[in-house]
């Protein structure tokens, strides 16, 4: 069995790519939203969107802690659980079609089982780190 190669960055990470997509998906949808929704909805499910990859960024900055780790990644999967809220709401009112909902839910689902299992083997992210020399 071959070695796994190990992330160098955390661009490196599928998942971190696959929530840098989501973000720009959604984002460009949310530019058909009705201008009365610029400070609401659209705010919200850009925010969200956006904080996906930037938990999981805060993630890996964090491995040589394996807890503050973990507690960043129920972040990312917070705001992706969030996001999936927004996108039922931008469905409801009907600011997005169904396939284009439904397409984004799938994508943020996937990303959310990324983000379970990295978060089951948080011991394989947090070893490749060094720990801090004593003073």
């Amino acid at each position: 069995m071959a070695d796994l190669q190990h992330a160098m960055s955390f661009r490196e990470l599928i998942v971190y790519q696959k929530s840098a997509e989501i973000a720009g998906r959604v984002y460009e949808i949310s530019k058909r939203f009705p201008k009365d929704e610029k400070f609401a909805l659209t705010d919200q499910i850009r925010r969200a969107s956006r904080s996906i990859g930037a938990q999981v960024a805060e993630a890996w900055g964090k491995r040589r802690y394996e807890r503050h780790f973990l507690s960043k990644l129920t972040d990312a999967d917070a705001e992706q659980l969030e996001t999936q809220h927004w996108i039922d709401v931008s469905f409801s009112c009907g600011y997005l079609s169904r396939t284009d909902a439904a397409h984004i839910l799938e994508r943020l689902q996937e990303i959310g089982k990324m983000l379970n299992s990295m978060m089951n083997k948080s011991r394989q992210f947090c070893s490749q780190i060094k720990p801090p020399p004593n003073h």
